[in-house]
């Protein structure tokens, strides 16, 4: 009965959702409005596991565990599923040659309306729906449970406040729980949480975070090398995946930097491309010389605008410091990990929510500093000035990256014992 009410009221929404996608996000982002009918499940993906990955963060973390997969023995062909046009082109990006060659195969997932996920389920002919953090639909459950399919939820996360929001939808959240197979906690209080909310203790597992099992590739470390001669000898930080509201910040900062060290560089990101634009808008009224990473053609100005895709985990080795955005703003912050695996000292404002599971050791063991507009300059001017510091910093953060690796080969395991059994266990 809960399902059907979700649904009654997400029918009815439907027209707004259309006209906010292909109307309004459709005429900053033409790439919303491609593919659109997807999204009622007219997919011409087939694979023997869903792998749903939200948008492009989701794909870089999970871009090791589909290596894995693709890599295993058993040689599994994938349908990865995704929200945003960004998060597709990651994927097009990363696997183009698994897509060439018919193992990987890119798609939509469609609105969660009950014909549409039946339709995307029956379509892609997968025995297995893996869902990667915590994006519970309940009709894709549902309908993947219903068609035979076994369902796993991978890397799953739940804070505090997501907790009480699920509390407050008990029947639908008991609805979801009990349409999910297996469950893989990264940690043992996210599980806790999940159990509280009526998941079956049976279906939790441990396995850890799959982001922790990052990499830096030797051609990301060699362009890495030659973006940072092209910059020149001179102090560079970087800003990855910044929200609006902080590159504001993030430049009176950098102004101040200045003062002391008159060449240093900011490597802004924003995290959405709708935002480059804008983010050079914004540099312009403030008087910043600035060049934009898509033209190629740094010529020694303060702000470097890195209005590319797929780049940032690489850029992030060219910086002495890395400020990691969505953590000034009650966004919740986005992945340091990817900072860590260069080595580099990370700094982060204290909304981090969204990576509590992190957090905690890097600023135990030293390899990151919360701080706020207040005192984002002071800390950068101080690390920046303090080579030792800096350099043991970053030896601590990469530490905590490697102290916590091991998830995609759990991750790997339950997978494939899920399949070959025919149900999670």
């Amino acid at each position: 009965m809960s399902r059907f009410f979700y649904t009654l009221i997400l029918t009815l929404l439907m027209p707004l959702v259309w006209l906010y996608l292909y109307g309004l996000r459709g005429r900053k982002n033409p790439g919303y409005r491609e593919h659109f009918t997807e999204r009622f499940g007219f997919t011409k993906a087939r694979g023997d596991i869903i792998l749903h990955c939200a948008s492009v963060g989701e794909v870089l973390a999970t871009a090791p565990l589909i290596k894995a997969l693709l890599n295993d023995e058993s040689h599994y062909t994938l349908v990865i599923s995704t929200n945003t046009p960004t998060g597709r082109e990651q994927i097009n990006q990363l696997f183009a040659n698994e897509i060439a060659t018919q193992r990987v195969h890119v798609t939509y997932l469609p609105f969660d309306l009950p014909l549409s996920q039946r339709r995307f389920v029956r379509r892609s002919q997968a025995k297995l729906l893996a869902i990667i953090e915590t994006e519970l639909w309940p009709n894709l459950l549902h309908s993947a449970k219903t068609a035979g399919l076994s369902t796993l939820v991978i890397n799953a996360r739940l804070s505090e406040k997501s907790a009480q929001g699920y509390a407050r939808v008990a029947p639908l959240t008991h609805a979801i729980l009990n349409d999910i197979d297996l469950l893989a906690c990264h940690h043992q209080d996210d599980g806790e949480r999940f159990v509280a909310l009526g998941l079956a203790p049976e279906k939790l597992t441990i396995t850890g975070s799959i982001k922790f099992d990052i990499s830096v590739s030797e051609m990301q470390r060699e362009q890495a090398l030659n973006e940072r001669q092209c910059l020149g000898e001179r102090p560079i930080w970087i800003a990855g995946s910044t929200h609006p509201g902080e590159p504001e910040i993030l430049i009176a900062a950098h102004n101040k930097v200045r003062e002391s060290f008159p060449d240093a560089v900011l490597i802004v990101a924003p995290r959405h491309p709708e935002q480059f634009d804008k983010v050079a808008q914004l540099l312009g009224e403030l008087g910043v010389t600035f060049s934009r990473r898509s033209q190629d053609a740094y010529q020694g100005e303060a702000v470097l605008l890195a209005d590319t895709l797929g780049e940032l985990t690489m850029l992030y080795g060219t910086a002495d410091v890395a400020f990691i955005g969505g953590s000034l703003i009650t966004r919740g912050g986005h992945n340091p990990l990817e900072a860590c695996a260069h080595g580099i000292a990370v700094l982060s404002g204290k909304h981090t929510f969204n990576f509590d599971h992190v957090y905690p050791a890097l600023i135990e063991q030293g390899g990151a500093r919360f701080v706020d507009e207040q005192t984002l300059a002071t800390e950068l001017l101080d690390l920046l000035q303090d080579t030792q510091t800096r350099t043991q910093m970053g030896q601590q953060g990469l530490e905590v990256v490697k102290q916590n690796q091991g998830a995609i080969a759990r991750t790997v395991t339950l997978i494939k014992g899920t399949l070959n059994s025919g149900v999670a266990s």
